[in-house]
């Protein structure tokens, strides 16, 4: 139960924070700007994961938890629990958001700026790239663990710099999957919720080809992730 509390917390934050930032660049005329969005979002997985890391390991996002599971850094028994605490404090935060913001339509919700596949290929790109970052993080030297925190966040906040003017740089299913209920913006939730997965899937065997042997194995740590 404690290491579904830290989950259903951290993925709070995580979308309070994060497309809270969204709303409120909305509601006061950009005055956070894309770039302080970009930084909010990887600050707030940072703290979040030295908040919850060593109780939960902080995935904060079903794709990276399924993820562990398929490199088996985790058990499967256990994934359920970890998506749905991860769920229930996604809507949490969206709720709250749209009881604060009542006017604004999006409520942060991530959603193509271009073509469905543009939106489908940059996700699938990023989380894959986030998933390697998070995979190579968390094994190996101690100093490395220590580290994880900036790593990740640091990641996290460059790709929502780049990318998110057109994906919206979700690579978190609950992230979108909540504003998009709560707020209304459905049609291209799919995205958000496949690509992100699949991003994270296929970093799993491209961190097997460069990473040591027994890497992804029962005997590997839980790590730290979005």
């Amino acid at each position: 139960m404690k290491r579904w509390a830290a989950e259903c917390l951290g993925t709070f934050g995580l979308v309070f924070a994060g497309t809270g930032a969204i709303v409120i660049n909305s509601v006061s005329h950009g005055s956070i700007t894309h770039v302080g969005v970009a930084l909010t979002l990887g600050l707030i997985v940072l703290a979040m994961i030295y908040t919850f890391g060593d109780v939960s390991g902080a995935h904060l996002n079903p794709a990276v938890t399924m993820a562990f599971a398929v490199a088996r850094r985790f058990s499967w028994r256990e994934v359920p629990g970890y998506v749905l605490a991860q769920t229930v404090g996604a809507f949490a935060a969206s709720v709250l958001l749209r009881s604060l913001f009542p006017s604004d339509e999006k409520l942060g919700a991530t959603l193509p700026a271009g073509s469905t596949s543009q939106s489908f290929i940059l996700e699938v790109i990023l989380t894959f790239l986030l998933m390697t970052v998070i995979l190579s993080v968390s094994t190996g030297a101690k100093e490395k663990g220590i580290t994880a925190g900036i790593a990740i966040g640091a990641v996290i906040g460059l790709e929502a710099m780049f990318a998110g003017p057109i994906c919206g740089a979700s690579m978190n299913p609950a992230r979108s999957l909540a504003p998009a209920v709560v707020g209304g913006h459905l049609h291209s939730v799919w995205i958000y919720l496949l690509a992100p997965v699949l991003g994270a899937m296929l970093a799993v065997p491209a961190c097997c080809a460069f990473r040591e042997t027994g890497c992804c194995s029962p005997s590997g740590s839980e790590g730290t992730g979005r």
